[in-house]
């Protein structure tokens, strides 16, 4: 695997992990779109994230083709999409980023962990980068949602 496509697609080889490899890759894609939402306005991270994943679908499937894998463990930039689609989602800004940032990320880690519903039958029906993206993809705006709603409902704002 190119040097490059392996950095990526392991978000800054976050995906070698011995010990949850997910996980750590979500809270590095946590840690990323965190500093992102200082520069960027919440709509163009949503945008960038769409980016990624239309880009990182073709390389998942250059990548399982070469090592004739599917869903490998080190891959975890489903896990960037899904986490960045969560906070962006959930209404996080420059201002109120850090219960949106924690909902966020227990919440993605739970959908995704757990494959509630329309994620488990994406995870186990579609095959490819699709596959592998599709049910983080919906994980991370089912966590949006479950995020926004938390914080409205608690009042934590």
């Amino acid at each position: 695997m190119m040097k490059i496509r392996k950095f990526f697609l392991t978000v800054a080889y976050s995906g070698l992990s011995p010990v949850a490899p997910g996980t750590v890759g979500s809270l590095i894609s946590l840690f990323f779109v965190i500093l992102l939402i200082q520069l960027l306005h919440p709509s163009t991270i949503f945008l960038l994230t769409i980016l990624i994943s239309i880009i990182f679908i073709k390389q998942i499937d250059i990548y399982e083709k070469e090592t004739k894998t599917h869903d490998s463990k080190i891959i975890v930039i489903d896990e960037l999409v899904g986490m960045w689609f969560a906070f962006v989602i959930s209404g996080a800004t420059t201002d109120n980023w850090l219960w949106y940032a924690i909902f966020s990320f227990i919440y993605f880690r739970l959908f995704d962990i757990l494959k509630p519903s329309i994620i488990g039958k994406i995870d186990k029906n579609v095959k490819g980068g699709l596959g592998v993206m599709g049910d983080d993809i919906v994980a991370g705006f089912f966590a949006g949602l479950t995020t926004s709603l938390t914080i409205y409902l608690g009042g934590l704002l």
